[in-house]
């Protein structure tokens, strides 16, 4: 059960960034690895701004699903601004990491632990929603 949660927030975020208009990541794209993914997670955990905005850009899924679904052209761009600010200020390592997610296994045990540590990222989420 925890695997398939995990799993699918990784596929939520590969998804709310393809949905907006993103380049898909090619074979050129290492594979991060889950050095690369606790970096990433505690820069964005140790930062309030990067949390707030890795938040953020979940609840845009919503909002990008909907502008797709009415084709509203103004809503899309709306979205693909939100998206953009927020990657931006998540920095690089985000970039890396969300460019290869693709690419992993989550299967394996190093796709497990990367998956483990996504969820977690997703967690401090929640409790930010709850303060």
């Amino acid at each position: 059960m925890l695997l398939k949660a995990l799993i699918g927030v990784a596929v939520f975020i590969a998804t709310a960034v393809a949905a907006v208009g993103q380049e898909e990541a090619t074979n050129e794209t290492p594979e991060p690895t889950l050095a690369d993914v606790q970096h990433l997670a505690e820069i964005i955990s140790s930062d309030k701004s990067k949390l707030r905005a890795y938040c953020e850009l979940g609840k845009l899924h919503d909002e990008t699903r909907q502008a797709v679904e009415y084709n509203d052209t103004n809503a899309i761009a709306a979205v693909i601004a939100k998206t953009n600010a927020f990657e931006r200020q998540l920095g690089p390592e985000y970039d890396k990491v969300l460019n290869g997610l693709d690419q992993i296994d989550f299967s394996s045990d190093d796709g497990q632990q990367i998956a483990t540590t996504l969820y977690t990222l997703q967690q401090k989420c929640q409790e930010q929603n709850e303060e």
